[in-house]
């Protein structure tokens, strides 16, 4: 049987995984970010877990990587640091090389989850899968044939980084997990006898999670920040269909838990947003792999890059 390795390199968790040639997970590894320890406290976690759990244990042929924010996707050389201090610069792929002496791949963790999905989630039945996610920030990766689309470095697909309004504003700003979250505080502050601020409590952070509890239970509040997100969600999907026009159009990360009601919104808004030639639109599907599709979709870059060395050779 012939073995990966995929990592989820984040801001707030670390994965390791195992799977075999059919991208079955055999062991899952699952750490919590210190951030308080950098880099180099997951650097450290990582190389411990390769060398006393993987590397011996299964003898992988290959390692692939999602990497939390922007990466050089051929050199596997980390550009910036937005979550977590101390990676920029830092040369990923060559350290893993010299830890574990395998071939490597490694991209962002938003093509890789778009991978992931794209071939064994919600889009392996589709050949055009556009993904984005909407975590702490709002991501996105293109999938043709199974393959990621890439365009000129720094990067592509960043639906988060483009433009709501000419005031500056973008998308990641209106959709991403963190722009509802102080969506939901603003709310609370403004109105402390609702449900969704008594649901709220003194959680103090990841507010969205008591989104759809709230809506649920009748909070009227709780369902116009639904209905507002939803519908800045679809005006920027829009610009994707008029881009890319892709078969379908898959909506993971933490937000996309609040499920059907999030789903529905965004497919009764897209459509005033296109003109007539595109409508009805793609199809719009939630994301099916959950929290493993970063660490799925590492281990088709692993496969790759294993493929890739036997072709070569």
């Amino acid at each position: 049987m012939k073995y990966y390795t995929g990592i989820e390199i984040g801001g707030t968790k670390l994965q390791l995984i195992v799977g075999d040639e059919h991208l079955n997970i055999i062991e899952h590894f699952r750490y919590a970010v210190d951030k308080e320890k950098g880099a180099a406290g997951i650097q450290e976690q990582i190389e411990s877990t390769l060398k006393n759990e993987i590397l011996a244990k299964y003898r992988p042929v290959s390692i692939g990587v999602g990497y939390g924010g922007p990466v050089d996707h051929i050199t596997g050389k980390v550009r910036v640091s937005h979550h977590i201090g101390g990676w920029s610069g830092f040369e990923l792929s060559s350290w893993l090389h010299n830890i574990s002496g395998l071939p490597l791949k490694v991209d962002n963790d938003a093509n890789t989850a778009a991978l992931g999905e794209a071939v064994k989630g919600a889009g392996q039945l589709y050949n055009k899968v556009f993904y984005v996610t909407l975590g702490s920030g709002m991501g996105g990766g293109f999938v043709i044939g199974k393959e990621l689309f890439h365009g000129e470095l720094p990067g592509e697909s960043e639906i988060g980084l483009a433009l709501f309004d000419k005031s500056g504003a973008n998308f990641e700003s209106r959709c991403s997990g963190w722009a509802v979250d102080k969506k939901i505080r603003q709310y609370v502050a403004d109105h402390p006898e609702t449900i969704l601020s008594r649901l709220v409590g003194e959680s103090g952070k990841s507010e969205a999670q008591f989104l759809l509890p709230a809506i649920q239970q009748g909070d009227t509040g709780a369902t116009q920040i639904l209905e507002s997100t939803a519908d800045d969600l679809a005006f920027g999907l829009s610009h994707i269909v008029h881009l890319f026009n892709p078969e379908v159009i898959i909506i993971g990360g933490g937000l996309s838990l609040i499920g059907d009601p999030l789903l529905a919104s965004v497919k009764q808004h897209i459509i005033k947003y296109l003109t007539k030639a595109f409508q009805p639109g793609p199809k719009i599907e939630l994301a099916a792999l959950g929290e493993d599709v970063v660490g799925i979709g590492a281990l088709l870059l692993a496969k790759a890059a294993s493929e890739k060395l036997l072709y070569d050779s």
